[in-house]
């Protein structure tokens, strides 16, 4: 262990609320949950594009995405940990990461499958749940290598999402571009806080973000 991070751990263990925020951030933007948020805020800032779908409707999809996208994968996460086949309910090692990406990447898959026949609801979705399908493809690979942030993934799916989607429907929406950037940088910083990941792991975890998004946008859109 360096002096450096001897030293970040000493302000750490003094300063308690350096690791209690960042826990909190970690938890509520957990990359599950991003597809869930992503779903409401195209709600809120598209609603012409639900039209065709009513009230009690649009809360089945609501909560289908939120079964398909956070509960189900975060239950079989919680299955393999009580079944001892990892170590860790966090995912702390990249040994612990393998399954959890496989099936994670089933539900995604599943999701894109169900969005391209969608003629209720934004077309973006197409490409915003390839783009996620992608994302554990490439982060299942990456793993074999280095332990890339998840969270950052997610929230670089997120900005990229948000700005694809901007320019997709030809809309200026500053306050959420401008939301997006900053939550992306305090997701990132707060993982860094935590010391869970290195520089170039929540660096390559915004790229992969990114890059998945793109690739939706050119093969399923």
């Amino acid at each position: 262990m360096t002096k450096q991070t001897i030293a970040y751990d000493e302000v750490v263990y003094e300063r308690p609320v350096l690791k209690f925020i960042p826990k909190i951030i970690s938890y509520i933007m957990h990359p599950l949950f991003i597809p869930l948020y992503i779903f409401i805020w195209l709600t809120w800032r598209f609603p012409i594009h639900f039209d065709d779908i009513s009230a009690a409707g649009l809360t089945f999809k609501t909560i289908s995405v939120f079964l398909n996208a956070s509960f189900f994968p975060a239950f079989a996460v919680f299955l393999l940990w009580r079944l001892k086949f990892i170590n860790s309910i966090f995912l702390r090692t990249q040994q612990d990461r393998i399954v959890p990406y496989i099936i994670t990447m089933i539900f995604y898959w599943w999701l894109w499958y169900l969005s391209r026949s969608f003629t209720d609801q934004p077309d973006v979705l197409k490409f915003f749940y390839f783009g996620i399908f992608l994302n554990t493809v490439f982060g299942l690979v990456i793993n074999n290598f280095i332990k890339i942030s998840m969270h950052a993934m997610g929230a670089g799916t997120m900005l990229a999402f948000v700005i694809l989607t901007c320019g997709h429907y030809e809309t200026a929406l500053g306050p959420d571009l401008i939301a997006a950037t900053i939550l992306t940088g305090i997701i990132c910083t707060a993982r860094l806080l935590l010391n869970q990941h290195s520089p170039a792991e929540i660096y390559a975890g915004i790229f992969i973000g990114v890059i998945g998004q793109l690739l939706g946008v050119w093969i399923a859109l």
